[in-house]
Order: C-alpha cells, then structure tokens, then sequence
C-alpha cells in the first residue's frame, strides 16, 4: 500500500518541465505544506512537550533522539544545539543515527532497515523510566525507529514519535503521537522535501518548549547560552544589560564572576555572591524567576 509520503501528486506530475519560476513556486508550495501540517500538530506536540517536561525536571534524566536518514540527520541537530543554546548536559542530549555517526555525512539507507540495532543502542544506553526518547521517521514504519521505540518503552521511558503518514507504526507505538500530515510530496517520495522541513520545525518547537518550561529562558532570553567565542560573550554582556537593567560595566563585572553565566550573574548585579547566586538557583529548581521573587 503507498503511504500518503510515496504519493505521487498529480499536480506536479510534470514538474521537471516547469519554468524554473514555476518549479520554485511549487517546491515552496510544499514547504507552506509543511508549515500548515505542523501548526495542525500543536495539540499533540503540546501534550508531548508537558509529558516530557514531567520527566526531564528529574537531573538524572536525558532526552533520546532516534531516527534514520534525513530524520536521524534533523534529530541530531536538534539534539547537538541543546548545550550551547541552553545549556542543557551533553550528557543528557543524545541521539541515535541508524548507521552510526558515519550517516552524517554520507547516506546509508540500508541502515534504517536494522531493527537489532536500534533495540540494541537503546540497551546499551540503558534507558529507564525517566528517559525520554523521541523517534522521528517521515513513513512511520523505518524499523530502526520504531525498534528504538518499542524497545525504550518496554524499559518504561517516555517515548515520543513523530511521523507523517497517518496510522503508521511509529504513532501507534508512541505514547505521544504528533502526526505531521504533510502528504504528497512535490516532488514524490523525497520527504528531505515537505516532510523533512515539518519534522524541523515540530522538533524545534518541541525542545525549545522543554527548555523554557525547564526555566532555561528569563525574559525571552538565553539565560543558559554558553558563551563560547567573542560573539556570544558580548550577546552575553548585551543581554544581562537588558534583562538585569545594569550599566555594560555592571555587567561584565558579574558575568566574570560567573564564568559568564547570564542566569546567577542577574543575582550577582542583584547583590548576592556567585556562590550565594548558584544556592538560590538551586534551591528554586534552576528557575530564575522564582530565585528573584525569593529576594523580594
């Protein structure tokens, strides 16, 4: 049976006669495709985003990607930007690529059919009851994905999938399914296309979701950023000028008391010592809102 992602669309049967106008027009078609079947998903990804959050509160507890192919490859981004953008643990953002980290950079699409494999990596992360695991597959049926899945739900973890064809395996299995309904692609079968782009933008929503839910913004800023190189250090300066209304010298004088730390250098202009700033921190759950009410 063809899925609603292997379709070929009549529309577009002869796409590759278009003027180029015509055939940008249309790919672009497809990518407002995208945008549409993720803004239908907002239920689904908001009861995924307060599931998780439940779980990842615990500072024992990672977050999974699994996928294969152009869906493994946007899991990974997503997983790998979660430290300098937020400051989340590397430790605690991982991500499963059908085929290994060889699949990167160069496509290995037989590795998606290797339902071992992603039983096995799953065990050999040992992945419990506070662990949430997200599968992303734009057919809903790679084996590699859905192994991954069942195998994480098996051993209690929250499992989280996301798919574009409706009634597949992978949100049957999930206990959170977000259907990304983006159907035929422009051009047929390359979801890289339309269902590729819904797949990014969903997982962009969905973790940058978590991370605020999790008190990682204050503001609507990066309080958690790491300040990694001279562009960021000055983003850092710019935003405790901001949010801590303090003078630049203000600022770096207690960004350099915390490593360059925005959230506990807002105490810090506040009057409290680094080491007071990171007590309050943690005595009101890393929420920066809730550390400044306790000041008064």
């Amino acid at each position: 049976m063809t899925t609603a992602t292997e379709t070929a669309s009549q529309a577009y049967r002869d796409i590759e006669r278009f003027s180029t106008a015509d055939m940008l027009n249309a790919m672009l078609d497809g990518q407002r495709a995208a945008m549409d079947a993720a803004s239908a998903a907002l239920p689904a990804l908001e009861e995924a985003v307060e599931a998780a959050v439940q779980r990842l509160a615990n500072p024992e507890s990672r977050l999974i990607y699994a996928g294969a192919g152009t869906s493994g490859r946007v899991a990974m981004l997503d997983a790998v930007e979660l430290y300098p953008t937020f400051g989340w643990p590397e430790e605690r953002s991982l991500f499963l690529l059908a085929g290994g980290s060889i699949s990167v950079a160069e496509a290995r699409e037989s590795a998606e059919d290797d339902e071992a494999a992603g039983r096995d990596e799953i065990d050999a992360l040992a992945c419990g009851p506070l662990d949430v695991v997200i599968g992303l597959a734009a057919s809903g049926s790679t084996p590699y994905t859905l192994a991954a899945i069942e195998a994480a739900k098996a051993r209690g973890a929250l499992t989280i999938g996301i798919a574009n064809n409706p009634g597949s395996a992978l949100l049957e299995s999930a206990d959170c399914p977000v259907l990304l309904a983006t159907g035929a692609e422009v051009l047929a079968g390359s979801t890289r296309m339309g269902a590729g782009t819904s797949q990014k933008i969903a997982i962009n929503l969905f973790s940058t979701a978590v991370m605020m839910r999790l008190g990682k913004v204050y503001r609507g800023r990066m309080v958690d950023m790491k300040p990694s190189n001279r562009k960021l250090v000055q983003r850092a300066v710019e935003m405790l000028t901001e949010v801590a209304d303090c003078d630049e010298g203000s600022a770096r004088a207690a960004l350099e008391k915390t490593d360059f730390h925005v959230k506990p250098a807002v105490l810090v202009v506040r009057g409290l010592s680094a080491e007071e700033a990171h007590v309050a921190l943690e005595r009101n759950g890393d929420d920066l809102h809730r550390a400044i009410a306790e000041l008064g």
